[in-house]
């Protein structure tokens, strides 16, 4: 049923479809209105059976889905931000246990200063936490995305986070197409645990390994992701077949077939890429653009297959790794080596920094003539930076270091501000 709706709302319908029994909710922006949504359909009756459980945290709503999905109830929560983070510590044991939880992250960026808006620091923090990772690029595939995710947990046991930019699409009221309930029964079959905690069976999950078996365990989790890279494209063809649509998979080409410049991405970022990428192929510059869906398991075959025609790569990422540059990009590069093409890596919308067409439009030149550096702050404040670099250069040699540093990084904020 097509609808005009916000996109937490749209996100909450389809998790109410996959028919959740157990829903553990601690509110953050920008999750609040999914849980908010779930909560007054299960006050309603709308999903039943369901138990809607209000919790004192994050990492209390991790681990009440934790026993929830250990007792063999179909779990799910959502968080973002700090909220994931203070949920670290469950978020490895949901995953080291093998549990099919499904949780929405509702992408935001991660303080000190304090900010709400969007980025990709949250989830990609939790990359190598042994979750499946997918991100959505509208609210349309963030809908047909949870429903794969409940089966695609359930058929590996193992947790998968479905990542959708805060606000861009959580807040963002756009047509949407919401499925029926007979077609996600259809799709998503009842739950049947590979492992269920039963008095009347008592068995120990999570206990004590040793040295001469942990890192059996690590690889097992290890193979299962790798097993999601051909379940992955599997259930995507099974989505299109029975709904229609071709949302997921592994990653989406755009005009990439002869493209000289091919612009990596993950999320929402891809629709405004493909918007710079229509308008610069008018004007006959070789330009493509490879959006990717699933980033854990990384599809590094994928991604070369899709990169091997290319002369040179653009990873265009929010998020950034203090100290040494991208993140995505260096997954990037993996799948690329050997292959001798230059991999460019443009830091972007930290903090919810708007990355306009104007700014992608010049980008995509600078790196069609060859002059982009290997790593580059799309839109960075360079006047401020520089001066305030200057600055605590100057103070290193007659000060406390560290409180000048400190300074002037509060300076920084506040002028921005």
């Amino acid at each position: 049923m097509l609808k005009q709706i916000e996109g937490s709302q749209a996100v909450a319908e389809a998790i109410g479809l996959c028919r959740p029994e157990v829903i553990c909710a601690y509110p953050i922006t920008p999750q609040t209105h999914i849980v908010e949504n779930l909560g007054q359909m299960v006050d309603k009756g709308q999903i039943e059976p369901c138990e809607y459980i209000n919790v004192e945290s994050e990492f209390a709503a991790m681990s009440v889905a934790i026993g929830a999905s250990a007792a063999g109830a179909r779990a799910y929560t959502a968080t973002a931000s700090q909220g994931l983070l203070f949920m670290a510590e469950a978020v490895y044991n949901a995953s080291g246990l093998g549990l099919p939880i499904v949780m929405t992250i509702g992408n935001r960026s991660i303080g000190a200063p304090i900010n709400i808006w969007n980025d990709h620091q949250d989830s990609l923090s939790m990359r190598d936490a042994g979750w499946i990772q997918l991100y959505a690029e509208t609210n349309q595939e963030a809908v047909d995305l949870h429903i794969q995710a409940f089966r695609l947990a359930e058929e590996l046991s193992v947790p998968v986070m479905v990542c959708v930019d805060g606000f861009i699409l959580t807040h963002a009221y756009e047509r949407v197409d919401i499925p029926e309930q007979a077609q996600v029964d259809d799709y998503l079959p009842p739950f049947s645990p590979r492992q269920m905690l039963d008095p009347a069976n008592p068995v120990t999950i999570g206990a004590m390994v040793g040295p001469e078996a942990f890192m059996e365990v690590r690889y097992l989790a290890h193979y299962q992701q790798m097993q999601a890279l051909g379940l992955i494209p599997e259930l995507a063809e099974a989505f299109q077949q029975q709904f229609g649509r071709d949302s997921g998979g592994l990653v989406k080409p755009y005009r990439s077939e002869d493209a000289d410049t091919i612009v990596v991405a993950l999320g929402s970022v891809n629709g405004t890429i493909k918007d710079v990428v229509d308008e610069m192929r008018e004007q006959g510059v070789s330009i493509g653009s490879l959006s990717i869906c699933t980033y854990r398991p990384f599809p590094r075959k994928a991604v070369r297959s899709a990169l091997q025609h290319a002369k040179r790569i653009v990873v265009v990422e929010k998020s950034l790794a203090v100290g040494i540059g991208g993140i995505v990009a260096t997954d990037v590069q993996m799948a690329v080596a050997g292959l001798h093409k230059p991999v460019h890596t443009v830091i972007a919308g930290l903090g919810g920094r708007p990355i306009t067409r104007d700014s992608l439009r010049k980008l995509f030149h600078k790196a069609d003539q060859g002059h982009l550096a290997h790593l580059q702050f799309l839109d960075l404040k360079h006047a401020l930076v520089h001066e305030e670099i200057a600055r605590m250069e100057g103070q290193r040699h007659s000060g406390p270091s560290a409180e000048n540093i400190l300074r002037g990084m509060g300076t920084i904020a506040s002028q921005i501000r």
